[in-house]
């Protein structure tokens, strides 16, 4: 996460778009650094985890919707300046790129636990000269197995 903070260089005044947010584990944290944060998580269950730990964190500026990423991205209010993804091993939906290409966010941070499918949707979001890698961090948190993590960041370009 510290690696994915200080290549977002925050200001405190963005507002952040946590998709994929669990519990809120990256969402949290990255709140005291901004202005706003939104979360969004298809479980409900692990909204009312990550409303449960913002309150005990004393933190008011994250805000949780239950729902597929999919679907609420089109219903956004606002216009983040940053999108955080995480999504699950196969990746985003296609839709989700696709939303995310027209929000057009300054920067975008992608978690991923699956290579194949970070390449996958990296190359779409960057179609067209939209965005720019700036980097990628790989990350070994399974040692001796042919599982890897990695976070990249993205530009607008």
């Amino acid at each position: 996460l510290h690696w994915i903070t200080g290549q977002l260089n925050l200001q405190g005044t963005e507002t952040l778009l946590d998709a994929y947010c669990g519990i809120g584990t990256m969402t949290l944290p990255i709140a005291k650094l901004v202005k706003q944060v939104i979360g969004i998580e298809i479980q409900a269950e692990a909204i009312a985890q990550a409303q449960l730990n913002a309150e005990r964190n004393q933190i008011d500026n994250a805000e949780f919707q239950v729902g597929a990423v999919e679907a609420l991205l089109p219903q956004l209010s606002i216009q983040p300046d940053i999108v955080l993804l995480d999504p699950p091993r196969k990746g985003c939906e296609s839709r989700v790129i696709d939303h995310l290409r027209h929000l057009r966010p300054q920067r975008i941070a992608y978690m991923s636990c699956n290579p194949a499918t970070l390449a996958r949707d990296l190359k779409q979001l960057c179609e067209g000269g939209l965005y720019r890698l700036e980097g990628v961090q790989p990350a070994d948190f399974f040692p001796q197995t042919s599982h890897v993590e990695a976070a990249a960041i993205l530009q607008r370009t």
